[in-house]
């Protein structure tokens, strides 16, 4: 994750200073905050700002003045009831900004969840950084047999090294045909005086899909969980679950109480339908159920097996 000396010394200035505020502030939060937490070979997520913590969710959900003199344990009790029963609004009271360096392939699925404010770095104004993201030999895998949207086994031997090869090979190539187009040193003069340059918003199109950008990504607590839940999930693809894994790790600095019922209400539970309700009613009576007479189709009583830890 290489930083800038500028980008270090404008993190640690920013970790200095400090203000008087009458705002409820999360300590462990404050502990992480500006840091850049690396992710993949040249990315990283840092919380910018923040606003809200688990009294906060507790405060809404009672529409209170204040903390008044009840205990952590009856808040904690509150705040699990709330993700239980799924009263989201509360959650919505706090919200929190990231600053986050991606490769382009990651935020064009990232940007699919559509409830936050986003502002990315623009190649239109700007000329981006040559910085490719490339696989580690332990995620150079081959496309899945049975699951379109996944992987199957892992490359080997001159296979792997060939599309290796062939990553870097592309990526610098299309960013030396995007740094000649552009004609422009970092400062924006002409690197070759006898000849125009073509636009950045046009000369950015050759780039490849590995490419670094960066946005900042403002969401409240409500659906940064809904993000959690989808991409820090294991069946997630495994370059944006990196991301979700550290953007969880500061939700539980943030709001523990909240992250805990977060991990056992939503990450650690499944969802039944009614007819897969009905089965487990019927096995638990000592009824002997099999797919054939279940109502089930065949996908919904494999799944509903693997949930109970049972042979399909």
């Amino acid at each position: 994750m290489p930083l800038t000396d500028a980008q270090m010394q404008e993190i640690e200035a920013a970790r200095a200073a400090e203000g008087r505020t009458r705002r409820p502030v999360a300590p462990g939060l404050e502990a992480l905050l500006f840091q850049a937490l690396p992710v993949l070979d040249h990315g990283f997520v840092r919380v910018i700002d923040y606003m809200g913590d688990d009294a906060a969710v507790v405060q809404a959900a009672r529409v209170s003045y204040g903390r008044g003199t009840r205990a952590v344990t009856e808040d904690r009790g509150l705040i699990r009831y709330l993700m239980r029963h799924w009263h989201s609004t509360p959650f919505e009271m706090c919200e929190i900004k990231y600053h986050v360096k991606l490769p382009i392939f990651v935020a064009r699925q990232w940007i699919r969840h559509r409830t936050a404010n986003v502002n990315e770095y623009s190649a239109r104004y700007s000329i981006l950084d040559r910085e490719f993201y490339i696989p580690g030999p332990a995620q150079l895998a081959a496309q899945s047999s049975s699951n379109r949207q996944g992987r199957g086994e892992l490359l080997q031997g001159e296979e792997a090294a060939r599309v290796l090869d062939l990553l870097r090979q592309d990526a610098t190539q299309t960013y030396d045909h995007y740094a000649w187009m552009l004609n422009e040193d970092e400062a924006g003069n002409p690197v070759d005086p006898g000849r125009d340059g073509l636009a950045r918003e046009l000369a950015r199109m050759n780039l490849t899909l590995n490419t670094y950008t960066q946005w900042y990504w403002k969401t409240d607590l409500h659906n940064l969980f809904h993000f959690l839940r989808l991409r820090a999930d294991p069946h997630a693809q495994y370059e944006i679950r990196v991301y979700a894994e550290a953007m969880l790790q500061t939700a539980e600095a943030w709001v523990p109480a909240c992250t805990e019922a977060f991990r056992d209400y939503r990450m650690g539970a499944v969802t039944l339908s009614s007819g897969m309700l009905s089965i487990v009613r019927r096995m638990l009576a000592g009824e002997a159920v099999q797919q054939a007479g279940s109502g089930l189709s065949k996908r919904e009583w494999r799944e509903l097996m693997e949930t109970l830890g049972r042979e399909a």
